[in-house]
């Protein structure tokens, strides 16, 4: 074939001169194509000698023109200086590995006048870019979106962060935007990613912390942006799906299971008697479609979950909640997913399963992190490994049981599928000798844990650990793994024709569950070879039925990386052409500097430096919080470490809810000064017709669902109550922040964290401590406006806001508002009248 039906006459030109240049010898050139599917633009990427050249294979990524939509070329390109364009083994392997990319490859002769084209380029779909102006426009006085909504009022802060998104999008950057209370970030970050995903036929995930923001997200405004997009040439909106973790949903095959057992007790009779009724009628599956709460040690035994998945083999595959949800993923050009479902997919990614392909979500290149300021914490969580002895109970019981003398569980059926009855007795003695290990490890475990609730195994307490904690791991340890022998020698044995039996798939995921415990045995009993990990044990209190046959209390033994940021950086920021992260609490005392190095957007460690842009904003809340809120902090309040400070707590928190008349969210960081200062304050409240809730008396939903019910209650909260509170209007007229949040210095990991900063140099207060309880600080304020017509005042009870040198960075973090700096009695005062 001609050359000039393949190359521009300028390609021509230059491939020729570099032939030239390099004496006649092989050149490997990456390709452009333009709109009329000639090669336009050429990059020399090697030079060889006569018979060969280096085909580098990072191809992909390398000087493509910026306003590309994949920076990867559109065909491979190399020279024969024979003349003669026969491709090689090699050139076809070559080929072949980049046509799965759409990448074509075509042979030249020394002149460039004929060309053998091995693999034709697939033609790139031509980017389109965002039109900033035409997209902030419907969020502008009578704009498509602003028409819909009640009340609307045009926002610059909300403009100014879609427009910086927007520059994410096209610009292929990461993005960090702190957007404050009354923003409306959901839009600004929809309209450009749907106008995006629409007009570039490219998939976006967006990933929130809460269930609840997943719900708004994909039931109410996805919906109303969709309404309002222009149609394109396609004439279609765009298609977003709702992803939950698989233990979401129910599994038919697993149903059926359970209902062969025979010795639930009546109470789980009843509840799957009404979830086997609704299984026959809900088209999701999804638990939240039930009418009721089933207990979750039965949901845990129909739910789906990934390792006890047959796949195709599964006799119910056409009845798969979950295979259809993968079904209409794969269509979709929207994903609304959460932090742990996302990790879960880019740690799979990561550990070798690729970006180009369905893992546990379809493949993406571009991702939305709403709730971005609880990513170092959802990926820690995620990341960690841990087991108790409750957890290795219901392994077991899943294997083996007896009940009346009646012998239950795969175990059994294994025996029989295998015909090695004889064998049972075997397997039913190493599951008891688990769990008499288990017990004797649980027990030595929480002596460790003494009053603090939780102990770090560290070289100081080597002797102890040596003597009353390694023998036992390495019992468990030992007797795990003879039991996986044993279940592996029986499968050995199973015919042919049962290899996709039920039992079969599921023993062996059990099998590979207890082998996971084994794992964080071992990393306990190597504590000291793995730096950067930290073991540790919490206490965990026995309350109903978790604990209702196997004591009070028990131990949880956890792995916790220290640092998350690098394996942030590597599985989320660096393969993506566009993450953006947003939050109305990513800043300290106005910088970004400490969420990105938590983050890994900021962390380079022993890494090449990332080239990718970085675009950060700050866009503050449109309230009007210098008319509407109060900061009072009174003067004369005594330091946490000052005696007298639980009882300066204790009669203020009561006075100040009594002079607001109720309508408070106390918040402390100990449940410890919560209890006391509750046992104060309730009966001179509830004397006044004020109810007092506690935490701790009913679930966390239910407690606060029973809060924004009554508008004159009074809730007494800790930690999870520190952010995730909508309560506007006079519902919530009174914040009281009992003490700066800075985490306990006991807690493990922190502990672990703050010595690693240390360790290098680095001052673990300014690092960390301080900057992460400034960003709790910002959120506990945050509680109180969440409307524009809100009005309230935020009392904090801590003086070292005042008294100490670092009290600055908390105030700067915070919006311009009214102050009360005083004396007690005189914040009371003035309370009474902003109020009144």
């Amino acid at each position: 074939m001609q050359a000039t039906k393949r190359f521009s006459a300028q390609c021509i030109e230059q491939l020729c001169s570099e032939i030239e240049d390099s004496r006649g010898n092989e050149v490997f050139a990456l390709g452009y194509l333009d709109d009329q599917g000639l090669v336009s633009r050429l990059v020399i990427r090697a030079r060889g000698n006569k018979d060969s050249v280096l085909a580098l294979q990072h191809w992909s990524g390398d000087a493509g023109p910026s306003d590309d939509s994949s920076h990867a070329p559109d065909v491979l390109i190399h020279n024969h200086p024979t003349g003669y364009l026969v491709p090689s083994d090699e050139d076809l392997d070559i080929a072949g590995h980049a046509a799965a990319d759409g990448t074509g490859f075509f042979i030249v002769d020394n002149r460039v006048s004929k060309v053998y084209v091995v693999a034709e380029p697939t033609r790139r779909r031509k980017r389109v870019l965002l039109d900033a102006d035409t997209i902030c426009a419907a969020l502008e006085e009578g704009g498509s979106i602003a028409r819909k909504l009640e009340s609307y009022e045009s926002r610059p802060s909300q403009l100014g962060l879609m427009r910086l998104i927007i520059r994410g999008f096209n610009e292929d950057s990461m993005v960090a935007a702190e957007a404050g209370t009354g923003v409306g970030k959901s839009f600004a970050y929809l309209l450009p990613a749907m106008r995006y995903a629409l007009e570039n036929d490219e998939r976006i995930v967006l990933s929130t912390a809460t269930i609840n923001l997943q719900q708004q997200l994909y039931e109410k405004d996805i919906p109303l942006v969709n309404g309002t997009l222009e149609k394109s040439g396609r004439g279609s909106a765009v298609k977003a799906v709702l992803i939950k973790g698989r233990g979401n949903y129910l599994c038919h095959r697993r149903l059926g299971e359970t209902l062969r057992e025979t010795e639930l007790f009546d109470d789980d009779k009843d509840d799957l008697e009404r979830i086997t009724a609704w299984a026959e009628t809900t088209a999701t599956g999804s638990r939240s479609d039930l009418s009721f709460l089933p207990a979750e040690s039965l949901w845990s035994r129909v739910c789906s979950e990934a390792d006890l998945c047959m796949g195709l083999r599964c006799p119910e595959r056409e009845r798969c909640f979950v295979l259809a949800l993968r079904k209409e993923a794969a269509d979709a050009r929207i994903l609304v997913v959460n932090h742990h479902l996302l990790f879960a997919d880019l740690a799979a990614r990561a550990e070798g399963a690729g970006y180009d392909s369905t893992v546990v979500l379809p493949p993406y290149t571009r991702v939305i992190m709403d709730e971005a300021h609880t990513m170092e914490s959802a990926a820690t969580s995620f990341f960690s490994k841990e087991f108790s002895r409750l957890s290795l109970y219901r392994q077991l019981g899943r294997l083996y049981r007896h009940r009346r003398a009646q012998r239950l569980g795969l175990l059994v059926r294994l025996a029989a599928l295998s015909r090695q009855e004889d064998k049972l007795d075997d397997g039913a003695e190493a599951v008891q000798f688990i769990r008499d290990t288990a017990d004797a490890l649980d027990e030595s475990a929480l002596n460790f844990c003494r009053a603090e609730g939780n102990f770090r195994l560290t070289p100081a307490d080597e002797s102890s650990i040596a003597a009353a904690l390694t023998p036992l791991l390495l019992e468990l340890r030992k007797k795990i793994s003879a039991l996986a022998g044993l279940i592996r020698d029986m499968l050995e044995t199973v015919p042919e024709d049962s290899a996709d039996d039920p039992t079969v798939w599921e023993i062996k995921s059990i099998t590979r569950r207890l082998e996971a415990i084994g794992s964080v045995c071992g990393s306990f009993i190597e504590y000291q070879e793995r730096p950067e990990e930290v073991m540790w044990i919490e206490r965990h209190a026995g309350r109903g039925a978790a604990a209702k046959s196997s004591g009070a209390d028990w131990a949880v033994l956890t792995v916790t990386p220290i640092d998350v940021a690098p394996a942030l950086r590597e599985a989320l920021f660096e393969p993506n052409k566009t993450v953006v992260c947003v939050s109305a609490t990513l800043t300290v005392a106005e910088s970004f500097t400490y969420w990105m190095n938590r983050s890994g957007l900021g962390y380079t460690g022993t890494a090449a430096p990332s080239d990718k842009a970085v675009l950060t904003g700050r866009f503050p809340s449109p309230f009007p919080y210098s008319r509407s809120v109060l900061l009072g902090v009174p003067r004369d309040a005594p330091l946490p470490d000052d005696a007298s400070y639980r009882t300066f707590v204790d009669q203020a928190v009561t006075q100040l809810a009594e002079t607001a008349g109720g309508s408070a969210l106390i918040l402390f960081t100990s449940y410890e000064s919560l209890k006391s200062a509750f046992a104060a304050a309730a009966p001179v409240l509830e004397e006044q017709g004020i109810r007092c809730l506690k935490q701790g008396d009913d679930d966390r939903s239910r407690l606060l669902q029973a809060f924004l019910q009554d508008r004159t209650s009074v809730l007494f909260a800790t930690d999870s109550f520190w952010e995730g509170v909508d309560a506007p209007g006079d519902t919530l007229r009174l914040v009281i922040l009992c003490r700066l949040p800075f985490r306990a210095p006991n807690e493990p990991v922190f502990k672990a964290r703050c010595e690693a900063l240390e360790n290098r140099g680095k001052s673990s207060f300014m690092e960390l401590s301080l900057p992460e309880s400034v960003m709790k600080f910002k959120q506990g304020f945050g509680r109180l406006m969440r409307r524009s017509s809100d009005h309230g005042v935020v009392a904090v009870l801590d003086g070292r806001l005042l008294h100490k040198r670092y009290g600055e960075f908390f105030l700067r973090s915070l919006p311009e508002t009214g102050r009360s700096f005083g004396e007690f009695e005189s914040l009371l005062r003035e309370m009474e009248r902003f109020l009144f």
